[in-house]
């Protein structure tokens, strides 16, 4: 049986709890004060992107002079109780996108402008009472200023000519800035729940694809504002509108934009051909049988309006978000009246002149009206109907490539708007030159589908051009990024159409299919 040794052989108690403590604070003191905050510190220094969320930070680190951060180019400070932006951060020169949401800044300091390459900048939810005109000569991109205290905006806004969001919802801002017209690259625009009672007109000249100016004090909606062609999202409720009226906004966009046509007419005193909708002139340029001119309604304000809107026109059910690309709802301002009716001879078939090709050239995709239309429940091959139609018209072989130029820039501008919409840049008017190198495709198929293009070949300073075998590794895996996506072999083009800008409809093509196989495999995950 084994037995205690004597009392004097242990050490006391004393002693030990006295050693122990000695023991923990030694290895304590070789430990950093937050490990969490030193480790996110060290991959920001190996990654290039910073993330110190939700910390609970009054300052920006002290241990960060510690670390390399000058290739920082993501920084995410969000949900934290800072009170101004770090005079640290605007030391990271190489910084592109800063995320300051939910803090507690009162203040941007002027430093900012040193962030030559920051590109998106969220502010939302603090406590600013005011915009620096600073932040305007920087390359933004994307600005959320949402939830804060605005009054206004900085009247040197009209210098972010860059700028494609803006976000300013739930402020207390009174009057738009009247140099926002100068914003040419804008395409989304919240002004929700300001304090807002006029429009300005100059919004109408901006490419806008969303607009939401909802719960404000606004009681006209600008007629120039039926010129937005290309209006996708329109948010309106919670304002006190006259113009038009309630019945008509409750009825969605392309009411709305048929109202303020009708109201130009009215106004100007021009003839309504030049101003209704497509769809309603292409029935006004048919024959009529036992009904007069003056019979025929506008469709708004008339009794009998709701029953002939349903049948060529979305029904009241539609929201005020209605998605209708505005080049299908309204011609082009600058229509003139030899326009309309060669428009309507077209639809009749007695052409009265014709167009040589350079013409056409010249002309953009909405200028080009559909000068046939064939009826779905023929029984005619489509091809032998054309010789047909070739052999009785001879100017069908014009109308034919009028058609098919249409068509061709048309696919142009989708392509166009795929990308810049996706990756928020704003490419090139030499749309062919400014993909030949594959740098933009690959940036695309990695957005839809990350890491998707493993290694991109870019340009640097010191050389700005890609050699042709860099841009055909691009190329080459862009497609390979398209096959492993789900882009079907028929749908994928050549390198050369790439390459040397010959097959732009093809690559058009291409990046169509890429987006819906990504839009169908989300549609499934959701």
């Amino acid at each position: 049986m084994a037995t205690l040794g004597p009392e004097s052989a242990r050490p006391p108690l004393s002693q030990l709890v006295s050693s122990q403590s000695i023991q923990s604070h030694i290895g304590s003191a070789n430990l950093p004060p937050n490990r969490g905050l030193e480790r996110a510190l060290e991959e920001a220094a190996a990654s290039g992107v910073l993330n110190l969320s939700s910390r609970k930070l009054k300052e920006f680190p002290r241990t960060a002079a510690n670390h390399d951060l000058t290739d920082t180019v993501e920084a995410d400070l969000s949900k934290n109780r800072l009170t101004d932006v770090p005079s640290e951060v605007c030391h990271l020169v190489a910084l592109e996108t800063l995320n300051m949401y939910h803090n507690c800044i009162r203040t941007i300091p002027d430093t900012i402008i040193s962030l030559q390459s920051l590109t998106s900048l969220n502010l939302s939810r603090n406590q600013l009472g005011s915009l620096p005109a600073c932040l305007c000569g920087l390359p933004l991109r994307v600005l959320n200023a949402s939830n804060n205290k605005l009054v206004s905006l900085p009247e040197t806004i009209g210098q972010l000519h860059s700028l494609m969001e803006l976000d300013i919802s739930c402020n207390e801002i009174t009057a738009l800035p009247r140099h926002i017209g100068r914003l040419k690259a804008l395409r989304e625009l919240n002004v929700r729940r300001n304090l807002l009672c006029v429009l300005p007109e100059d919004l109408a000249e901006l490419p806008l694809v969303k607009f939401d100016f909802s719960c404000n004090k606004v009681s006209t909606i600008p007629v120039c504002y039926r010129n937005m062609k290309q209006l996708q999202s329109l948010q309106l409720e919670n304002n006190p509108l006259q113009s038009p009226p309630a019945q008509i906004c409750i009825k969605g966009k392309v009411h709305i934009f048929k109202y303020l046509s009708i109201e130009a007419c009215r106004s100007e005193k021009m003839p309504d051909s030049l101003y209704l909708p497509v769809m309603e002139r292409l029935s006004l340029s048919r024959p009529t049988t036992g009904r007069s001119k003056q019979d025929s309604d506008s469709g708004v304000g008339s009794d009998n309006g709701d029953k002939r809107l349903s049948a060529t026109e979305p029904s009241d059910e539609d929201s005020l978000s209605l998605n209708v690309p505005m080049s299908h709802i309204t011609e082009e301002e600058g229509i003139s009246k030899d326009d309309s009716s060669e428009h309507i001879c077209s639809l009749t078939g007695t052409h009265t002149q014709t167009h040589t090709h350079t013409q056409l050239m010249g002309r953009t995709a909405a200028d080009l009206d559909e000068p046939l239309r064939i009826e779905e429940d023929s029984h005619w091959p489509t091809e032998q109907i054309h010789k047909s139609l070739e052999s009785v018209d001879p100017q069908f072989t014009m109308r034919r490539k009028m058609e098919q130029l249409r068509e061709e820039l048309e696919l142009m501008e989708q392509l166009r708007d795929s990308i810049e919409s996706r990756l928020k840049v704003v490419l090139p008017e030499d749309l062919g030159s400014s993909l030949m190198d594959g740098v933009v495709l690959c940036h695309l198929a990695n957005h839809i589908r990350p890491r998707s293009v493993a290694s991109i070949h870019v340009p640097s300073p010191a050389v700005p051009k890609l050699s042709m075998a860099k841009c055909r590794r691009n190329v080459e895996n862009f497609l390979d990024a398209c096959r492993k996506i789900g882009v079907p072999e028929d749908k994928l083009c050549l390198p050369h159409h790439i390459l040397e800008e010959k097959g732009l409809v093809k690559v058009s093509v291409t990046v169509q299919a890429l987006v819906d196989e990504a839009s169908s495999k989300h549609t499934l995950l959701t």
